[in-house]
């Protein structure tokens, strides 16, 4: 299996999802170098957090606010860390609460089933074993290696647990991790090998050997327990990611599209992976990922931002990425809502677009109000839909979020859906909304 990808050459490429969602959200059969999984939301009634008839649609917000704010600070503490990658600083979003996507699939020869949440933020693929010496209470069966003919534990002498790229560590003769996440939370356990098993269709099953996943036996404060979740299923840049462990196979493409959250029930999510994504229209925009030192993110070239139209003034340095280790721009669907980094060097980014944002509205004579911790909030009179919209200016093409996916909208009252940044610029998963993504 390949372990590294070209990162100059890797590209994001952007389109409506509008004309697709009749064809994307159906299972279809596997090409040879192709890959379709479901998953759902944990909002809809398909997924083990089912929450919608429990909660309001303010109290939902809420929630995302405060994920949105426990991923930056998790964030702002792997920036502090130094250039080398270690497995206590691997970026995944354990505390979130407002918006999980769960992956199924089965693992071992005995087709053990299992539910994990996909983190484009994350690489390391892991899932509670027994015997455990702490465990999360979980729904589902925990995974037992004992009973699997096909499970092995990864090789002190493997890359990936000796040498300059190594993510970690051979204690006792084997080779094991130790994640820490904001909050609090960990997981411990053995790097280990094993075949995964993905449903295609009713008949059929794609199986891929000797996959590399963590074998966890002391977790602690996991958020996500009393669910069929059991861990995460990561698709970084990370060398123990889906994205670069399958990379021959899928061609180190995968793609998916954000349902918009205002549904009241949300459709469930395909996740495409290789030759099943569909075929992209003549008018597609694409930007290259440019890399960065400290982590596997997906890292964006950002040369500037328009609201409403209005492009402001930044010059196509002031996103690049600092020598202190903060800045750039990246898109991650674990970050909620989208932050604009306020750390910018010679003009702070996020105060000069939110007060485009200011003048826009305040032109149209709207009264300002405060709702749940976003800065710039708006009575809204009946019938009003003249939202602002936001453009990312990419090196070689524009991403323009439509005014309803930028704001936050109730019937009395709208909010700019845009959170300060104190580490980077990151584009959220709340502005991905009704658009294929596809990282190729």
């Amino acid at each position: 299996m390949s372990l590294s990808l070209g990162f100059l050459n890797a590209k994001l490429f952007f389109c409506l999802c509008v004309t697709f969602l009749k064809h994307h959200f159906t299972f279809s059969a596997s090409n040879p170098t192709g890959l379709t999984l479901r998953a759902v939301l944990d909002d809809s009634s398909g997924s083990p957090l089912y929450l919608i008839e429990n909660l309001t649609i303010a109290e939902r917000i809420e929630r995302l606010i405060k994920a949105t704010n426990a991923r930056a600070n998790y964030l702002s503490l792997v920036s502090n860390c130094d250039a080398r990658i270690h497995p206590d600083n691997i970026p995944m979003p354990i505390l979130r609460e407002g918006l999980f996507y769960v992956v199924e699939f089965a693992i071992g020869n005995q087709h053990h089933k299992v539910k994990l949440l996909m983190d484009t933020g994350g690489g390391l693929i892991w899932t509670q074993c027994v015997p455990c010496k702490t465990c999360f209470p979980q729904n589902l069966p925990i995974f037992n290696p004992s009973a699997s003919a096909t499970y092995a534990r990864l090789p002190c002498d493997h890359p990936l647990c000796k040498g300059p790229g190594d993510r970690y560590s051979c204690f006792d003769g084997f080779c094991v991790y130790n994640v820490h996440y904001t909050g609090g939370a960990s997981t411990r356990g053995t790097a280990s090998m094993e075949t995964f098993h993905f449903s295609i269709d009713q008949s059929e099953i794609e199986s891929f050997k000797n996959v590399i996943f963590g074998c966890s036996d002391d977790s602690s404060d996991i958020f996500f327990k009393n669910t069929d979740i059991s861990g995460i299923f990561g698709l970084s840049m990370s060398p123990d990611s889906m994205m670069i462990q399958f990379s021959s196979f899928i061609h180190s493409r995968f793609s998916y599209c954000l349902v918009p959250f205002a549904d009241a029930i949300p459709r469930p999510l395909v996740l495409r992976f290789g030759e099943d994504i569909p075929q992209l229209p003549p008018d597609v925009r694409t930007t290259s990922f440019v890399q960065s030192p400290t982590n596997h993110f997906y890292y964006l070239e950002l040369w500037g931002i328009s609201v409403a139209g209005h492009r402001l003034p930044f010059s196509q340095s002031t996103f690049q990425y600092r020598a202190n280790g903060k800045g750039g721009c990246f898109i991650d669907s674990g970050a909620l809502f989208t932050q604009i980094d306020a750390g910018t060097v010679g003009i702070n980014a996020y105060v000069a677009v939110m007060q485009v944002f200011a003048s826009y509205y305040e032109s149209k004579s709207l009264r300002r109000t405060t709702s749940r911790g976003f800065e710039l909030c708006y009575e809204r009179p009946p019938n009003y839909d003249d939202f602002a919209s936001l453009t990312f200016h990419f090196n070689g093409a524009d991403y323009t979020v439509a005014g309803e996916y930028v704001n936050l909208i109730s019937p009395d009252i709208f909010c700019v859906a845009i959170i300060k940044g104190t580490y980077a610029t990151m584009l959220g998963a709340w502005q991905q909304q009704n658009k294929r993504l596809i990282y190729d």
